[in-house]
């Protein structure tokens, strides 16, 4: 078995917010919708590596809109240096990062975000 996505929710009409965050601070790839599902708005966002997808993350319009503060995506990056380069990119679109538990998890170095919207992000690497 395989993780084929996970969904966190937005507000109507905030995608270039998700953009921001999920593409250009986080480094996801944005792929299109399936044009069945266009009309909801929201977008859907990727990373690969040799051309297998190893992330994805669909930002889904929420009605009444309500952020996740304690579930959340947990993305693994391949080294400190990257991690330490996203949480910097991440501040520089005005984001809070916070490094309290960033040894907390055994075998890894952490930091947690918040999207645009509230939802939860933890972004982390072996270390």
């Amino acid at each position: 078995m395989q993780l084929h996505h996970v969904q966190v929710s937005m507000p109507r009409g905030e995608e270039a917010a998700a953009r921001r965050f999920f593409g250009e601070a986080i480094g996801l790839v944005e792929v299109d919708k399936p044009s069945a599902l266009e009309d909801r708005g929201g977008c859907w966002f990727r990373s690969h590596d040799s051309g297998r997808v190893t992330a994805e993350i669909h930002v889904g319009v929420e009605d009444p809109f309500v952020p996740a503060t304690k579930a959340h995506p947990g993305l693994l990056v391949d080294s400190l240096t990257e991690l330490e380069a996203m949480a910097s990119r991440l501040e520089g679109i005005g984001c809070e990062v916070s490094w309290a538990e960033r040894d907390s998890f055994d075998g890894y170095v952490r930091f947690h975000t918040r999207d645009p919207f509230g939802n939860r992000v933890e972004i982390m690497t072996p270390g």
